[in-house]
C-alpha cells in the first residue's frame, strides 16, 4: 500500500468512526445524505476519495458539523503524497526511471527548476551514470545502474517530441556541482550548450550574482498545472492540490524573470566548462 492509499484509509476509519458514534447505519447515512450506499462503503474502505462537500455533508448527517474542518485538513493532506527514497528505490533505480518516464509521457508542460545538478532531462549518459550510482550507495537501493542509465536516457528522448512545451531553468551552483569527474563535467556542460543552441527546448540559467525576490530553496518539477515534484534527501514529495502547487508556479515566474538566456546563458556555461578543463589540467 501506498503511503497515498494509507492516507486514504486512514481519513476513512475517521469517518466510520464519527458515524458509529452518531449511531447510524452505512444506510441511514446514505439516505440522509441523498447517496447510494454502496459510496458510503467506498468512502469509509479508502477506496474513493470524499470531496470537501462529502465530507461537510458526512459531519453535518452525524450531528458534528464542526468535524468539517479537522476531515478537511486530513483530506488536504493526501494532496501531499510523501513517499521514501526507500520505498521507491526497493525495486532499484531502473523502476524510478521508469515511473518517471511514465510520468513525463503524460505530460505537455514541464517548468522544471534544479539547484543542485543537472536535471534529467539534459543529462549525458556518463554524467547520469555518476549521480545514479551516488544514489545507489547513499540508499543502498539494487546496483541496477547500467539499467536506470538506459531508462534515463530513454526518457531524455522526449525533449524532441512534438507538442510538448519545456522551461529548465538551472540556478548556476548546479552548472558547477562536480557530481562527475572533471571529463565528464566538461562533457555535460558541451551538451548542455548544444542544447541551448539547438533551440528546441527553453533552457535559462539563474545567475549565482542575480538579485532574486524568491529564495532558491529547492529544485522542483512542475508537470502541467496538475503536479508538482521535489526531491529532498529522503524523500519525494508530489503536490496535487492546486493551494499546494500556486506557490511553486509563482517561484518559477519569480525566479525566471531573473534568469539569462540565449548567449548570456552560454558564456556562465562555458565558465562552468573552463572550470573543470582548469581542474583537470591542474
Amino acid at each position: 500500500m501506498t503511503d497515498y492509499q494509507m492516507a486514504r484509509a486512514s481519513l476513512g476509519a475517521r469517518l466510520r468512526e464519527l458515524r458509529v458514534e452518531a449511531r447510524l447505519s452505512g444506510r441511514a447515512l446514505a439516505e440522509a445524505v441523498g447517496w447510494h450506499p454502496s459510496k458510503v462503503s467506498r468512502l469509509e474502505l479508502g477506496r474513493q476519495t470524499a470531496s470537501v462537500e462529502d465530507l461537510e455533508a458526512w459531519s453535518v448527517a452525524c450531528g458534528v458539523p464542526g468535524a468539517a474542518v479537522e476531515l478537511s485538513a486530513q483530506r488536504r493532506a493526501l494532496e501531499t503524497h510523501y513517499t521514501s527514497w526507500r520505498r521507491q528505490l526497493a525495486a532499484g533505480t531502473r523502476a524510478r526511471q521508469a515511473a518517471s518516464k511514465s510520468l513525463e509521457d503524460r505530460t505537455r508542460r514541464f517548468r522544471i527548476f534544479e539547484t543542485s545538478c543537472v536535471p534529467g532531462l539534459l543529462q549525458t549518459p556518463d554524467y547520469a551514470r555518476h549521480v545514479l550510482r551516488h544514489v545507489i550507495d547513499f540508499h543502498r537501493s539494487p546496483d541496477d545502474l547500467e539499467a536506470g542509465v538506459r531508462v534515463r536516457m530513454e526518457r531524455r528522448r522526449i525533449i524532441d517530441e512534438p507538442g510538448r512545451v519545456f522551461d529548465i531553468l538551472v540556478w548556476e551552483p548546479a552548472l558547477r556541482t562536480a557530481l562527475a569527474p572533471p571529463a565528464v563535467m566538461a562533457e555535460q556542460m558541451d551538451h548542455i550548450a548544444d542544447v541551448i543552441q539547438r533551440g528546441v527546448v527553453g533552457v535559462s540559467v539563474l545567475p549565482i550574482a542575480a538579485r532574486v525576490s524568491v529564495v532558491p530553496a529547492h529544485g522542483f518539477w512542475m508537470f502541467d498545472e496538475g503536479r508538482v515534484l521535489i526531491e529532498t534527501t529522503g524523500a519525494e514529495l508530489s503536490l496535487t492540490d492546486d493551494d499546494a502547487i500556486a506557490p511553486y508556479r509563482k517561484a518559477f515566474a519569480e525566479l525566471s524573470r531573473s534568469a539569462v538566456r540565449g548567449a548570456a546563458a552560454l558564456r556562465i556555461v562555458a565558465r562552468a566548462r573552463q572550470g573543470f578543463i582548469s581542474a583537470r589540467e591542474g
